[in-house]
């Protein structure tokens, strides 16, 4: 819900349109925790479980928050993934995705983007996000 706060042990986080907290930009694991701690209910332990689920797919994966959104990318090739909090569910953009074999299920307006949405008890199958994900990061990503 617009203007709703949230509190974190070091200050109030304001979720903005949708449910997706506000997070300030930075670089690295903090501010990427910091967003997932923000997450609004059930979305909080489904981005941890994301979270985990990249890192063990992509050891050494590099981290931010930038709009207000996390991204996970491999140095020097750009970003591949991002995570954004809406009303009912939880978005995943693969910014290569339309090159993921099979292709994740949701188009995006931007013909090498797709989309994966994770609803609150979904039980996603973890190997395909796996596989989706080990893909992804071998593909150049995205470089804003």
């Amino acid at each position: 819900m617009a203007g709703e706060k949230s509190h974190t042990a070091t200050k109030p986080t304001v979720l903005l349109t949708g449910g997706n907290p506000q997070i300030a930009k930075g670089d690295g694991d903090a501010p990427v925790q910091a967003y997932i701690a923000a997450m609004p209910g059930w979305k909080s332990d489904a981005g941890r479980h994301l979270d985990a689920l990249i890192v063990r797919t992509v050891p050494g994966v590099c981290k931010a928050v930038k709009w207000n959104s996390p991204l996970y990318g491999v140095d020097g090739q750009g970003w591949f993934l991002g995570v954004h909090c809406f009303t009912k569910y939880i978005k995943v953009a693969f910014f290569r995705g339309a090159s993921l074999v099979p292709m994740p299920p949701v188009m995006s307006k931007d013909k090498h983007t797709r989309y994966f949405h994770i609803h609150e008890n979904d039980q996603p199958d973890e190997e395909l996000l796996a596989s989706w994900i080990r893909q992804a990061s071998a593909l150049p990503g995205w470089i804003p």
